[in-house]
């Protein structure tokens, strides 16, 4: 009699999943950084001990990415790895899928701050960001320090629920009608592309209650303000370029569709919604794009849009003939929509993960936390916010050498009474 054997475990790409590796290029992969600044220098050695004792907690992230004859899917990876490394300038770079002992994210240190790389296709910020933190409560824990499980800090002996490996869309993909979108040609920002593997990087430190008594005094919230400030300050690049004729002006937001659909899942659940001005109507005031902002987040963020959304998403992969499509044909249709029409229905890209909370007493090591959106598939910038106590940042990044549209974001918010402190990896950072 043969033996038995255990059934090979694998885990399919998730809804959103399934289109990041097909963007792949030489030059691109959709890869996102999450990070956390100490109080104190890190101590790689022990990081490495952190990192190994994490990441089994997490097994959808200690995976390698594999090709069938028709889908994609993540099987466990138990090669040696992934290592800590010295951080580098350049960060968020193209990570190919055979490369690193086949891992799909990679862990930095610098200084004080502790960085995660992820591929999209492993899950959203949500799960990134409950990587990471656990990997800093686990890495604090190996110097001696007392630090509780709680918030996006899991316990790292206990097995992972099967609900954090679920691809939430399907369970909540079940709307009677699929929601038409409406595609029409954004205004793009023109840039110089800047030479391969160049990732520039602009950082604005910030007061929460300064930014919070700003966007009351706008009778908006804080992600409706910066919003409304991203579409002025492209507005502004618009007006500044000679142009035959104006386009409208759109940002690509993600939702966490968590905050409307219960779910533990640590892989990837969120939507995108596109919040627009159109100068074509006429010229706005800045509290005319708050209020439409504004207005534009209570009419579509809720439950019943969303579900729309993700039950149009949701559909395309259930249809019977396109499951049997092999996966090259898909990958090369995938490829022409994204080009031709998904990224040219945005000029810029913006993500706020929101007010982010540790156990508290694990809040006496932190400093701060960042996130980058990564390299954008196309010439733009992507723009991502983090707040933790009273530290928001915003976190620009971008591949072309003029720094426009950051300057007209930044101006407008010192213009309205912020004090704004800017970082960057620039070397010749143009005047804020």
């Amino acid at each position: 009699m043969g033996k038995n054997r255990e059934p090979k475990i694998w885990y399919k790409l998730d809804l959103s999943a399934i289109v990041y590796p097909t963007l792949q290029r030489r030059d691109f992969s959709s890869v996102y950084r999450l990070s956390v600044v100490l109080k104190e220098p890190v101590r790689p050695d022990i990081l490495q001990q952190a990192a190994d004792i994490t990441l089994t907690r997490f097994p959808t992230y200690k995976t390698a990415i594999r090709k069938g004859l028709f889908w994609r899917y993540l099987e466990p990876n138990n090669r040696p790895g992934p290592f800590v490394q010295e951080d580098i300038r350049n960060f968020c770079m193209p990570m190919p899928f055979k490369a690193g002992s086949r891992y799909l994210l990679r862990l930095y240190y610098y200084g004080c701050r502790i960085s995660l790389e992820a591929h999209h296709c492993l899950g959203d910020g949500t799960g990134g960001m409950c990587v990471l933190q656990t990997l800093t409560a686990v890495y604090l824990r190996l110097l001696g320090h007392s630090v509780s499980n709680g918030y996006f800090v899991m316990d790292v002996d206990q097995a992972p629920d099967p609900e954090e490996l679920e691809d939430a869309y399907m369970r909540y993909a079940n709307a009677k009608v699929c929601p038409a979108r409406p595609g029409e040609k954004t205004y793009r920002v023109r840039g110089t592309r800047e030479p391969f593997y160049t990732f520039n990087v602009i950082d604005g430190i910030l007061s929460v209650q300064e930014v919070k008594k700003v966007a009351d005094a706008y009778h908006a919230t804080i992600t409706e303000y910066l919003n409304a400030v991203l579409l002025y300050a492209l507005l502004q690049k618009q007006q500044s370029e000679w142009h035959l004729k104006l386009r409208p002006v759109k940002i690509a937001m993600p939702v966490n569709l968590r905050r409307f659909f219960p779910s533990k899942t640590l892989r990837n659940f969120i939507t995108m919604v596109y919040p627009a001005i159109d100068p074509r109507l006429g010229e706005y005031t800045f509290e005319e794009i708050v209020n439409q902002v504004h207005n534009y987040m209570r009419y579509y963020i809720n439950e019943k849009f969303l579900k729309g959304d993700i039950t149009t998403n949701a559909n395309t992969q259930r249809n019977p003939f396109i499951r049997v499509v092999p996966l090259f044909i898909k990958d090369f249709v995938v490829r022409q929509f994204y080009t031709r029409v998904q990224d040219k229905n945005s000029s810029a890209g913006l993500t706020n993960i929101g007010a982010l909370k540790v156990p508290n007493d694990m809040k006496p090591y932190i400093d701060r936390f960042d996130i980058y959106m990564g390299q954008p598939f196309s010439s733009r910038t992507n723009c991502a916010i983090v707040s933790f106590e009273d530290v928001l940042t915003i976190n620009f990044a971008s591949s072309i050498m003029e720094t426009d549209v950051e300057r007209f974001f930044f101006r407008k918010l010192v213009k309205d009474g912020i004090h704004v402190t800017i970082e960057s990896n620039r070397e010749n950072l143009q005047e804020i």
